[in-house]
């Protein structure tokens, strides 16, 4: 088929690579505008917008599917459009530009998860398994008919991390699905109207509760990392930390009797939580640079984050 890609972040790649080595054909991206990135706020172009001028495809952007920007698609005539993380809504006219429709490669288990982090919720809900789903884009959120679903695990890994395996693994589902859709072969399976949602992660939210169980603290850290990442106030101050997961054989001598939300260890740093600890690799005190936890640990001695009041206030400085 011929195709048009939009996609605007990293994970986004590895789909448009696997369909330029594909049978279709990519007629042009389509991506969100150049944004400012840094303290210095320079105009950077987005992942696939760098990409795509890498291998000579024509770039649209726009940050909403409307105006000129849909007259261009219209003039593209394209079969179907493949999406991964674009960034903004099709309406009606922008989803009858292509005569198969927009199909979107989504890093859940649809209906779960639906919006615009789901495998980041799925991680801070605890699943050990999660997967990608490709479905036809309709009006609704994530609502379209399902065209393919696979399941992957999901171990104990930043969010970082799940997301870059999903978005590699999840290329060949997408040219897979439309490979079906191009041979006239493709089942549409309409989603259930219920579903959960995935709103995007507030700073606020990324803090760390250590009252709480090591399995559910590790799962929280993961999930916000690396953005907005993880923290917890430490004498008012804001502290960020990294590499954060559950201490194996907790409870036990030495992990089960670190005080909740204490740093202590010796052969690794741990924190204590309600029923147990977590490991932490990294700590970022507030105003310092990133140091290695057993650094933090020698130079700040056996600290106890401050607790999470009862309405959660994720307030700091």
């Amino acid at each position: 088929m011929r195709l048009l890609f939009a996609g605007t972040p990293a994970v986004a790649v590895p789909s448009l690579d696997a369909l330029l080595a594909s049978d279709h054909e990519v007629l042009a991206v389509l991506t969100r505008p150049d944004a400012p990135v840094g303290r210095k706020r320079v105009l950077t172009p987005s992942p696939v917008k760098a990409r795509a001028l890498e291998v000579g495809l024509p770039v649209l952007e726009a940050d909403r599917l409307r105006g000129d920007v849909l007259t261009e698609i219209e003039s593209l005539e394209p079969d179907a459009v493949a999406v991964v993380a674009y960034g903004a809504l099709a309406g009606p006219r922008a989803l009858a530009a292509a005569r198969h429709g927009w199909f979107n490669l989504h890093f859940s288990l649809l209906p779960h998860w639906r919006g615009a982090a789901p495998l980041q919720r799925a991680i801070m809900a605890g699943q050990e398994e999660s997967g990608v789903t490709v479905f036809r884009l309709d009006t609704g959120m994530d609502t379209g008919d399902i065209v393919r679903s696979t399941p992957f695990a999901l171990p104990e890994i930043d969010a970082g991390e799940a997301l870059e395996r999903f978005a590699r693994d999840g290329a060949a589902e997408l040219v897979a699905a439309l490979d079906a859709v191009a041979a006239g072969t493709a089942a549409y399976t309409a989603q259930p109207a219920e579903g959960t949602h995935a709103e995007k992660i507030t700073t606020a939210e990324a803090r760390l509760d250590f009252a709480r169980p090591a399995a559910v603290v590790s799962a929280h850290a993961r999930g916000v990392s690396p953005a907005p990442g993880a923290w917890a106030l430490l004498g008012g101050a804001r502290t960020k930390l990294a590499g954060i997961r559950t201490a194996p054989g907790a409870p036990s001598p030495g992990v089960g009797t670190v005080a909740t939300g204490t740093v202590a260890g010796e052969s690794c740093v741990l924190i204590g939580t309600a029923d147990g600890a977590v490991t932490v690799e990294r700590i970022q005190p507030f105003g310092k640079p990133w140091m290695d936890a057993e650094a933090f640990l020698r130079g700040y001695g056996a600290v106890t984050f401050d607790a999470v009041d009862a309405d959660g206030d994720g307030a700091g400085a």
